[in-house]
Order: C-alpha cells, then sequence, then structure tokens
C-alpha cells in the first residue's frame, strides 16, 4: 500500500524534529524478525528512553537534508531494511539498546550511526560505542574514584580509633 504525499510529509517532518534533537541515531538491518521481535525491540528502547523508528531510507534521507548539521552527512549506508534507534538524552543509549537486542537476535545486525555533529559512524565505530558504558555509569566510577581516598583515610582511622579504645579497655579491666 502507497503513502499518501501528506503522510510522507508529516513523517518527514517527525523525522526532522527527532534527528535535530537527536545526541545520536543508530541504525540496524533487521531483515528476518518476526513484528514480535520488533516489538520487544521497541519495548527495551522505550525503557532506555531510545525511540525506535522503521521507516524508508528515502524519507530518512530527505529529513536529514533538512537539517544544517546532516546536510553534508554521508547516507550511502543506508540501503535494505533499517530501524532506527534515536536518543536526545544519551550519546550512547540506541547503540547499546540495537547491540543488547543483537545479541539475543542475530538477525539484526548494528551497521552503523549519525552524531548529533553529522559524522558517520561505521560499523566498528558504533559497536565499540555500544560497549562503553553508559553516561550514569561513567558518573558513578568518576565519583567511586574520587571518594576512594575519602573512604581509605575513614576506614584508616576508625582502625586506629578501634585500637586506641581496645587498649583503653584493656588498661582499666587489669
Amino acid at each position: 500500500m502507497a503513502i499518501s504525499k501528506a503522510k510522507k510529509e508529516t513523517l518527514v517532518a517527525d523525522l526532522t524534529a527527532l534527528l535535530a534533537d537527536a545526541k545520536l541515531t543508530a541504525y540496524a538491518r533487521y531483515q528476518g524478525l518476526t513484528v514480535a521481535d520488533l516489538q520487544d525491540l521497541r519495548r527495551a528502547a522505550r525503557e532506555a528512553g531510545v525511540k525506535i523508528k522503521v521507516v524508508k531510507n528515502r524519507l530518512v534521507r530527505v529529513a536529514m537534508n533538512e537539517i544544517a548539521v546532516y546536510k553534508d552527512t554521508d547516507t550511502t549506508g543506508l540501503t535494505g531494511q533499517l530501524v532506527y534507534a534515536i536518543s536526545d538524552t544519551d550519546e550512547v543509549a540506541p547503540a547499546k539498546v540495537l547491540a543488547a537486542f543483537a545479541k539475543t537476535h542475530p538477525a539484526l545486525e548494528l551497521l552503523g550511526g549519525f552524531n548529533d555533529l553529522g559524522h558517520t559512524l561505521n560499523q566498528a565505530e558504533i559497536t565499540t560505542l555500544a560497549a562503553m558504558p553508559s553516561k550514569n555509569e561513567l558518573i558513578a566510577q568518576v565519583v567511586a574514584q574520587l571518594l576512594s581516598p575519602l573512604t581509605d583515610t575513614i576506614s584508616g582511622t576508625s582502625g586506629l580509633l578501634s585500637g586506641i579504645v581496645s587498649g583503653l579497655e584493656a588498661k582499666l579491666e587489669a
């Protein structure tokens, strides 16, 4: 069934708005996935704050041409049946969602993406990005590193104080 011109214009407008605010857009080939699999992917993406779109690649190209950042972006990789994962809040979430889903569904093949600066990410780059910790995990690691000397100092001081208290108790009992 063909999509009417008005429907295409609405889709392009929605895609343009999504891509303009996106921190990362990752795409993957989904040929061989069932409708139920795609629903599971959408559910997992929604929990991670990622939007999943299945639209014609030509409409994505049209939407990208309407955004200044993406005008010169290489779109030659946008071929075949692709699913797009888009996030406006996290730089790695779209890649992580697609990579995690691809582990349990081999029919999904992570192919590439676009960052918020309009740079094209190839398959190796997007896979590496998917393996990185999320923003919250990185923040937790930094906080743990910053608190480590303080925790060590407190542990050492409490050990010293307990030694003094034990010594005083032994003197009192004697």
